[in-house]
């Protein structure tokens, strides 16, 4: 089982995870989108253990923290292998567009749709789900979905920039639909939800 906190960072606030498996005490960090010092806090206060960092996608907003977590606790830094032209091009990831100096950091892992991350004792199954970027994908545990900017609360991640496609998310968002029983849904941005409403009330599930 895994205990979850959030923090939300950055200049369009874009949740940051913290998850920790109950059982060991091992850490990781979905999505560290900038500097928080609640962050910091927290980790040292663990003794500055940092397990992982998996990414959802590469854009700018998930991504300007990672370079000082790896600096400061030397993480496994996981993400598709799809999205690495997305997480090293300006243009792609949208810093150039926006005149954002992203610092250098290694994907240690390249990931493929159902590979399996072990987390002390909780297994994190990554699920592909490309559309907002060509390498999009949502992470897994116990009954959470870390969606990313695939599925929103009520909507959908945004198909209009470099490497989306609607068609692809699309399929994706039927993909998580399709998963069996209910889950809690915590994406990049805004407010958490369940997967059953989502069924119920998201547009892109009918």
């Amino acid at each position: 089982m895994i205990k979850i906190k959030c923090y939300v960072v950055g200049m369009i606030a874009t949740n940051c995870y913290l998850i920790e498996d109950e059982a060991t005490g091992a850490l990781a960090v979905i999505d560290p989108g900038d500097h928080s010092d609640e962050l910091i806090t927290e980790l040292d206060s663990r003794g500055g253990r940092l397990d992982y960092i998996l990414l959802t996608h590469g854009h700018y907003d998930h991504i300007i923290g990672a370079a000082e977590l790896c600096r400061k606790y030397h993480p496994t830094v996981c993400a598709a292998e799809a999205e690495m032209e997305v997480l090293q091009k300006g243009l792609y990831n949208l810093s150039s567009v926006h005149n954002i100096r992203i610092n250098s950091f290694n994907i240690d892992r390249q990931l493929h749709d159902g590979d399996v991350i072990k987390l002390g004792e909780s297994n994190i199954r990554f699920m592909s789900t490309p559309g907002h970027t060509v390498g999009s994908g949502c992470y897994i545990v116990d009954d959470c979905i870390f969606s990313g900017d695939t599925i929103f609360c009520e909507s959908i991640g945004r198909t209009d920039f470099p490497t989306s496609s609607i068609r692809d998310m699309m399929k994706s968002v039927q993909k998580v639909k399709e998963l069996e029983g209910d889950y809690a849904i915590y994406p990049g941005h805004d407010m958490f939800s369940t997967l059953e409403h989502e069924r119920k009330y998201n547009p892109y599930m009918q």
